[in-house]
């Protein structure tokens, strides 16, 4: 199972301190105590939603440098891409898996997907038994419907703006937090009424 799905920046803010990064979107899957260690699980709600909120923001600090790290090792230069270009960046994004030890920042192990495009970060955090291919496939789906669809990558983008169409985006393609085995006809149908909804 999916434990979440952040989009968040990679590239300095200015507004923000370095190697800070700023989540735009999250989206939690299950229950809130699959998240919780034992001691956590007897806090106020108050306390649980600024945890998980803590934990959220370790992971996209996490990401943040993998990406950073990854974009110094190869040397590439990189291009800004413009509306219209987004297959163009969703080809050339760095990609890869961290290993979230017990604790650092959710109670048990997790891997955690992530795709660096342009200045924005797209990240699975999955169970560790998790079909790792599978969510890698998830995960660029996801992230070319929220290019292609959200125009994410245009200047002045609002990511904030566009949460609920994120949140149809997740409920068409990752329903409750699962990753699904799709054929080439039922991808095709998905896209087709994730489409239909996105021309509203």
């Amino acid at each position: 199972m999916v434990q979440c799905f952040l989009i968040h920046t990679i590239c300095p803010v200015t507004t923000l301190a370095p190697g800070e990064s700023r989540v735009l979107y999250c989206r939690v899957f299950g229950p809130e105590e699959s998240v919780l260690s034992g001691n956590d699980c007897e806090l106020g709600p108050e306390h649980r939603r600024l945890l998980q909120k803590e934990q959220v923001a370790v992971v996209a600090r996490q990401v943040r440098s993998a990406v950073t790290l990854s974009r110094e090792a190869s040397g590439r230069v990189l291009v800004e891409t413009v509306l219209g270009e987004e297959a163009v960046a969703l080809q050339e994004a760095d990609s890869g898996v961290l290993r979230l030890r017990a604790g650092e920042p959710f109670s048990g192990e997790r891997s955690a997907l992530w795709l660096g495009v342009q200045s924005l970060g797209f990240t699975l955090v999955c169970e560790p038994h998790e079909n790792l291919l599978l969510a890698e496939g998830t995960l660029r789906n996801l992230t070319r419907h929220c290019l292609e669809n959200l125009r994410m990558l245009g200047a002045g983008s609002e990511v904030l703006l566009k949460s609920d169409r994120v949140d149809v985006l997740l409920d068409r393609l990752l329903p409750h937090g699962q990753l699904l085995f799709l054929n080439h006809r039922l991808a095709q149908t998905l896209d087709k009424e994730v489409a239909a909804y996105m021309t509203k």
